[in-house]
């Protein structure tokens, strides 16, 4: 499996707490930044993991903000992004379950590192049931 991740100042260090955890566990990661606790605009990292998860050179992204809303508005805008905002473990279950989510938002400043954890591994574990949700995810790329 291979994750990407994106964040701005305020999801730095939270950002790599959780890559850590990834490659302790053998999975592979990959930073688009930002690289540092200096103040940074989040949508220059969010864009270029959304374009990269978007042709499926990576399996899922996980992007962090202080509030989560910010730098997972900016990767939805993408045609085949569809990222969740999510701050508990069964919101990322379903995040996966129900609307095929392929980008993770998480709220730095809103979650422990614990927390977080717990919220990645749910939507790793977790698959896309298909069948009548597949017909609604279907409907949420606006026509090109």
């Amino acid at each position: 499996m291979k994750i990407a991740f994106a964040s701005d100042h305020a999801g730095f260090i939270l950002k790599q707490n959780i890559m850590q955890y990834l490659q302790q566990k053998g999975i592979e990661t990959y930073d688009f930044g930002c690289d540092s606790q200096d103040s940074c605009d989040y949508p220059d990292f969010a864009h270029p993991l959304a374009q990269a998860v978007e042709k499926n050179e990576y399996d899922f992204g996980i992007v962090v903000c202080s509030t989560g809303n910010g730098i997972t508005m900016t990767a939805n805008k993408h045609q085949k992004i569809r990222a969740a905002l999510c701050w508990q473990p069964q919101l990322a279950t379903l995040a996966r379950q129900h609307n095929d989510a392929n980008v993770l938002g998480l709220p730095a400043n809103f979650i422990s590192q614990n927390e977080a954890i717990k919220i990645v591994e749910a939507f790793l574990e977790a698959e896309f049931e298909g069948g009548r949700h597949l017909r609604r995810v279907n409907k949420i790329p606006l026509a090109e």
